[in-house]
């Protein structure tokens, strides 16, 4: 008896208040933002909501609903910051770069989308992406591959800071290191034959100063210039 009432005083405190499906999504995204994917277990969600299994489940079927949800709700908050009533060349770069910034935020988003692409949130984000592409008089012959290539360049380079970010977090580096990598690189760079690599040799100085955020916009632009030359 005495080892029973040991064991259930060591149980954390249930909680009392209702359980929603939108509370059990947030404390995921608090999770995964933590830990990543791999940090996201229902037994952590059930410690953090002070909750069990059982209450999970009624919201949610498992960790893949859980992570599409998650997905679902971030992409959400991208849509919903986009302003309507921008010229559709300033929304279109407005909507994208919300994008970056989401999955920069939230780096497991990018694998997440890859992995589901046809959930309702990315699907309205193409939609998005269609009607300013239309109103920017990009022909419907070509507008599926305007929009597929747009979005594979908002997620493959988000993804890639993504990947970089968890390299340098898993290396217990933090946000000075990426700036060492970038200037040990760049002397690489300035150390190999200008002969052989004039580009690789002269751009040396322009990699240890870039920002990824801005660089990723003069791709986004370089795109708006070449879909503009569609219409």
């Amino acid at each position: 008896m005495a080892k029973a009432t040991g064991q259930g005083s060591a149980r954390a405190p249930r909680r009392t208040d209702s359980l929603s499906r939108e509370l059990i999504v947030r404390s995921a995204i608090e999770i995964l933002d933590g830990g990543g994917e791999k940090a996201l277990t229902l037994r952590a969600l059930t410690v953090r909501l002070s909750t069990g299994y059982g209450a999970i489940y009624h919201h949610v079927a498992d960790k893949g609903d859980l992570l599409a949800a998650a997905a679902d709700d971030v992409i959400t908050g991208v849509l919903s910051g986009a302003a309507a009533d921008a010229e559709p060349r300033a929304a279109l770069r407005g909507l994208v770069l919300a994008l970056f910034d989401a999955i920069d935020a939230h780096p497991w988003v990018g694998a997440e989308l890859s992995r589901q692409p046809w959930r309702p949130a990315l699907l309205d984000f193409y939609e998005s992406i269609g009607r300013l592409l239309d109103a920017l008089d990009v022909p419907e012959a070509v507008r599926f591959d305007a929009a597929g290539a747009l979005v594979n360049y908002v997620l493959g380079v988000a993804a890639q800071n993504a990947a970089n970010a968890r390299l340098h977090a898993d290396d217990g580096d933090d946000g000075r290191d990426r700036e060492t990598f970038l200037k040990d690189t760049a002397a690489q760079w300035a150390r190999i034959d200008p002969g052989r690599y004039p580009f690789v040799h002269a751009a040396a100085t322009r990699l240890g100063e870039h920002d990824d955020r801005g660089q990723f916009l003069v791709g986004v632009d370089i795109f708006l210039g070449g879909v503009s030359a569609l219409g």
